[in-house]
């Protein structure tokens, strides 16, 4: 089956029928890797050998089991089409943005800031509206980079297999890859192997955002802002994106009762409610680009 007409038919099948509702294969895996990281790390005890021991049982058996599956003769091709879409979250990042543009501009601040705290992991309680609309702004970014882009990147290298090994691995990555007492050692295997899997799809979904946006500042805040941020592969996504946008994103957020001074990203005025919209219309639309070019690549070839 070619991987183009399986991404396509994956990006549709998320379109139309948007996060499996009930029971979700990834919750289930987040279980399972709850009760692999207890036996692992122990009291927060685990070593990085440990935590690579870990990182192993979770996502390699699983990632052989669905390679061996997408080979079957007749079911392969729904195999592939099924991994990638299970695998996207594309429409539930609109089911999650597009409240908080809503609560924002009816001026229901309240709302705003309790929808946002579905997205990211900063305190929100105490955000005005142009911190609410600058985290939405950014985890749409950076979301669609890991939850769209980066799934479809790893399909189309490697099929089935490719999208599990990198949708299980960004999974643990949000579950172990913390910088505290209980995951620094433990997960550093979970987090370096995330980074390493994200880095080619990050600066791919930067330059599409570029391309899609603000060209000329977008490069440059790219080039400039991104390596002073702490995440190798999220500086360049939202600088990229914010200066597409022409927005200002990054500074000063609260993180577990923590505060920190982050680096300022993009130029130009504030976030706002509807550059969250701009910023999800920018993530359908480096989509539609990705599709464009794949399906065109695929007539050239034919």
């Amino acid at each position: 089956m070619s991987l183009v007409f399986g991404a396509v038919a994956g990006v549709a099948l998320d379109a139309l029928l948007g996060e499996a509702k009930g029971w979700h294969p990834l919750v289930a895996f987040g279980r399972m890797a709850a009760r692999i990281e207890q036996r692992f790390n122990p009291a927060g005890s685990g070593w990085r050998s440990h935590g690579v021991s870990a990182w192993c049982l979770a996502v390699l058996p699983l990632t052989l089991l669905v390679g061996l599956l997408a080979q079957l003769p007749l079911l392969g091709w729904a195999v592939e089409i099924i991994a990638l879409y299970v695998a996207l979250g594309l429409k539930s990042l609109a089911e999650h943005a597009l409240p908080v543009a809503q609560a924002l501009r009816l001026g229901d601040l309240p709302l705003a800031r309790e929808r946002v705290g579905y997205m990211v992991s900063r305190t929100t309680a105490e955000l005005d509206a142009s911190g609410v609309a600058r985290a939405g702004s950014e985890s749409v970014l950076e979301n669609g980079s890991d939850a769209v882009f980066a799934a479809l990147f790893w399909f189309l290298v490697a099929g089935a297999p490719g999208v599990v090994l990198y949708r299980l691995s960004n999974t643990l990555d949000a579950m172990w890859g913390y910088r505290n007492e209980r995951f620094e050692r433990f997960g550093w295997a979970a987090a370096k192997i995330d980074d390493v899997l994200n880095y080619l799809p990050a600066r791919l979904v930067a330059l599409t955002y570029a391309v899609l946006g603000r060209t000329a500042l977008a490069l440059r805040c790219w080039r400039t802002q991104a390596p002073l941020w702490d995440s190798p592969n999220a500086g360049p996504v939202m600088a990229a994106g914010a200066g597409a946008l022409g927005i200002s994103l990054g500074g000063a957020a609260e993180y577990h009762g923590e505060l920190h001074l982050r680096p300022q990203l993009g130029e130009g005025p504030p976030a706002a409610a509807r550059d969250i919209e701009r910023a999800l219309n920018l993530v359908y639309g480096g989509v539609l680009l990705w599709l464009a070019v794949l399906l065109l690549w695929s007539l050239q070839r034919a």
